[in-house]
């Protein structure tokens, strides 16, 4: 039971299935004061491009008091539809999917890794006073339920904003973090259920025990054809030593 509950620690000290934000968290000896600016660093040292991360309906601009619906996806990595993000915005305030992290409006984060699709909504300041530049962290990953951080990736959108007059009308774009050929997971590369071969466990245990069968009957065969005639093998069998008396007799 002691050996059970240590090896459950790590799990549930570098995992946050729950959502995670700011506030000190502590991995490998080091803290992490936001994981929306550093990165979901539990779930591996550096991001990577096995996954994307998508952000759908992002302005170009903010208008103050205005409010901007977008949606997070998060594509690739292990195959499983566990993830989760951890975003945190200077200025405004989230709301949608997930909850804000310890009450405070301008962070967002996932509350069971069960989807790898949010929608969020961004309320714009209702004035400048925090300056005209608004900036957005976004932290996003794909993982695979197991302990550790093996298997599992994440990466990051940075991006601001900047104010505009009321009847700015540019639209909103997609921005994509990632190399957009997202990479199948090394865990599952060249790996072929039996099942799908037609076989069967036992016929295809039977099988093997058939074609070792086969081996040892030929073998078998080889070491009695060798040496099945002499009791004292002297570097040529009985049979070619008989094939040599018959040569030598004397109608030859």
């Amino acid at each position: 039971m002691v050996l059970v509950t240590l090896m459950l620690l790590p799990g549930i000290t570098n995992a946050y299935p729950d959502g995670i934000g700011a506030g000190g968290h502590s991995h490998n000896g080091e803290t992490i004061d936001d994981v929306a600016k550093e990165g979901c660093l539990c779930h591996g040292e550096q991001p990577s491009n096995d996954v994307m991360v998508l952000l759908v309906g992002v302005p170009y601009t903010w208008v103050a008091d205005t409010e901007y619906d977008m949606r997070l996806e998060v594509i690739g990595g292990p195959d499983t539809n566990m993830g989760g993000f951890s975003a945190r915005v200077s200025a405004g305030e989230w709301s949608g999917d997930g909850e804000a992290w310890e009450d405070d409006a301008a962070t967002r984060t996932h509350q069971s890794p069960n989807s790898r699709i949010f929608e969020l909504t961004w309320t714009a300041p209702a004035d400048n006073s925090s300056g005209t530049t608004v900036d957005f962290w976004i932290s996003g990953n794909a993982v695979n339920g197991a302990d550790g951080p093996a298997g599992d990736y994440w990466n990051q959108i940075v991006f601001n904003l900047i104010e505009a007059p009321a009847d700015d009308k540019r639209g909103d774009r997609t921005l994509i973090a990632g190399s957009g050929t997202p990479q199948a997971p090394e865990s599952k590369a060249g790996e072929i259920d039996i099942s799908t071969l037609g076989a069967g466990f036992r016929a295809h245990w039977l099988g093997l025990l058939g074609f070792g069968a086969v081996i040892a009957v030929i073998v078998f065969c080889g070491l009695l054809l060798r040496y099945g005639f002499s009791t004292s093998y002297k570097g040529r069998s009985n049979l070619l030593r008989l094939r040599y008396k018959i040569n030598r007799r004397g109608d030859q």
